[in-house]
């Protein structure tokens, strides 16, 4: 799977597994679906965005989502973000109202998460593909093995990173981290249908809090207008 374009640092990490029989199956299987007709989303140039945006050595923080948003329009490889003209999706309205409690951040007018990406937050999301207007479609097409080796490559080849952990279906990858290195965070999940209980969790502090701790540059979260 040599033909795989990812951001070079990741390529060299992730090698092995792009030859993995399995990754070449979970290819085979997008590729025959857009052939079929199918609306996949993000774009194929975009479905390691968050890699490309967030080489191996510069992540500092991990917010794993789930799946990709699957509306038009809305998908950009990265998780919780939306491109700039897109309306803010609910949980991410939500994780702004946590910045301005936790931070006094004023939430921002855009839901275009790039600037964290550029500063070493890894917006990634445990699928990195779904089909148009069916969420979860992709679940169990490979993936999860794919950024379940992710993670834990993180956990085991870096040193002082955080991780959020958001939803139960987030707290679950908790067993691939090695705690005695890292910082884990876990909260509820910022969607609405949490009922409030992502509110006061206050992890973006706690995350700059043991950056600075661990001598590296806390991460800007007002995001440029």
């Amino acid at each position: 799977m040599s033909q795989i374009k990812i951001e070079e640092s990741w390529k060299g990490v992730l090698a092995d597994v792009f030859e993995e029989p399995w990754f070449g199956t979970l290819a085979d299987y997008l590729r025959k679906e857009k052939a079929a007709g199918k609306t996949i989303y993000p774009p194929g140039s975009l479905i390691f965005h968050a890699f490309d945006r967030c080489p191996f050595d510069k992540v500092k923080v991990v917010i794993l989502g789930q799946d990709p948003y699957h509306n038009p329009g809305e998908a950009m490889g990265l998780s919780f973000s939306v491109p700039g003209r897109v309306k803010i999706p609910p949980s991410l309205q939500n994780i702004f109202k946590e910045l301005k409690e936790d931070l006094a951040i004023a939430p921002s007018a855009h839901g275009d998460l790039s600037s964290w990406a550029d500063q070493g937050v890894f917006l990634l999301n445990a699928m990195l593909t779904v089909e148009k207007n069916k969420p979860q479609s992709h679940h169990q097409i490979g993936w999860q093995n794919f950024t379940d080796i992710v993670i834990n490559r993180l956990s085991q080849q870096r040193e002082n990173l955080v991780f959020m952990l958001w939803g139960n279906f987030a707290k679950k990858k908790k067993a691939l981290i090695d705690e005695s290195r890292h910082l884990v965070l876990e909260a509820a999940h910022p969607s609405p249908l949490a009922r409030g209980g992502f509110f006061g969790c206050k992890h973006f502090s706690k995350a700059n809090s043991y950056l600075q701790q661990h001598g590296m540059v806390p991460v800007d979260w007002a995001l440029p207008q």
